[in-house]
């Protein structure tokens, strides 16, 4: 099974979810409820850690 694969899930009216391998978050250091900026880039999305 490959672990690279993730589906988009539905979470309300207008928002979609995406499941991270905890094995990625931890290796990030992200906690639960950390703030991230979510941007598009050329070919996808930049999912980074929130700079006050």
């Amino acid at each position: 099974m490959n672990k690279e694969i993730r589906k988009l899930t539905k979470l309300g009216g207008k928002s979609i979810g995406l499941t991270l391998p905890i094995e990625l978050v931890r290796e990030l250091g992200w906690r639960e409820k950390q703030k991230v900026t979510v941007k598009r880039v050329r070919g996808g999305v930049m999912i980074k850690d929130w700079k006050k």
